[in-house]
């Protein structure tokens, strides 16, 4: 069984895991290739990756960007894998048997089709609004699961042949929720899954302010999904998403903008501070979804 491991390149150094990877390849005999695609990182980042190009089976730059479903189905065009290992590049390993763990899965669970790894939250940026959302919303700390819904895209293996049926929306460029779409449409095919703890360490420096532009980007992304009928199929479980389509419902939208520019201020400066809450988050992107989702109908 032949392993590629597929790293989508922006504007992050992968100098330390990919060279993590490869002695870990090395060190055990691993048949595995890995594959970077850089999709147009700044040059200052090119650079200082170039130096992998001696390093890995296929480094591709690409001239433009591309996004972040679009450069993931890519990789099929360069990988010879039976399975494909993504990795975001925003990553560190965090452990040395991190390639083994999966293969020993896969060779126990021989019918799984998709296994997806975790990750965890280094402690410089813990406290961050960005990573205070992973923490509190997306990883999961149980030792296994079967729950679709845990899926995130930072860290995961997936069969050859269930990838190339299944690709993710290439309509999703930006930030948010390609993700959960994807698992939706696996989940709606019944492809067999399950999660384990074989976390990578993330690395995000988000700033707060920086987070926010990308929820906005995520609920712009969410709103474009909306107004497709498809789509609508698997964004219905999203909270966000359901919270706003019954409001409407009932017509009392308008009530709730309009109680939310009372409360405006106190909410940005608590999402800008050093302690920011969750649940004032979700106010803000109802408040920014039940925006779009008005000037859209």
């Amino acid at each position: 069984m032949k392993l590629s491991i597929c790293i989508p390149v922006y504007n992050f150094d992968v100098r330390e895991l990919v060279l993590d990877l490869k002695k870990e390849i090395e060190d055990n005999e691993i048949d595995a290739e890995i594959i970077l695609i850089d999709d147009a990182s700044e040059e200052n980042f090119k650079i200082i990756n170039s130096n992998l190009q001696s390093e890995v089976q296929k480094f591709i730059f690409l001239e433009n960007n591309i996004g972040r479903s679009k450069i993931r189905n890519l990789f099929l065009d360069y990988t010879k894998g039976d399975y494909l290992l993504f990795l975001d590049c925003d990553v560190k390993i965090d452990n040395t048997n991190f390639l083994l763990n999966y293969l020993n899965e896969i060779e126990k669970n021989f019918w799984v089709e998709l296994i997806y790894g975790n990750f965890k939250i280094d402690t410089l940026y813990s406290k961050s609004l960005r990573n205070r959302y992973s923490v509190e919303r997306e990883i999961f700390y149980e030792e296994r699961s079967s729950d679709f819904s845990l899926f995130k895209t930072v860290n995961f293996i997936i069969k050859r042949k269930i990838f190339e049926s299944f690709l993710f929306d290439e309509r999703l460029r930006n930030y948010g929720y390609e993700d959960f779409v994807f698992a939706k449409l696996l989940e709606s095919n019944q492809i067999k899954y399950f999660a384990f703890n074989n976390p990578v360490i993330h690395f995000d420096d988000t700033s707060n302010s920086a987070f926010l532009k990308k929820v906005d980007i995520g609920i712009d992304s969410l709103c474009k999904l909306s107004k497709d009928e498809k789509s609508k199929n698997f964004i219905k479980d999203i909270k966000v998403y359901d919270t706003a389509v019954k409001l409407r419902k009932i017509g009392v939208d308008s009530l709730v903008l309009f109680l939310y520019n009372f409360l405006n201020k106190i909410i940005k400066n608590n999402l800008l501070s050093e302690n920011p809450s969750i649940k004032y988050l979700d106010i803000y992107k109802l408040n920014l979804l039940l925006k779009k989702m008005k000037a859209i109908s």
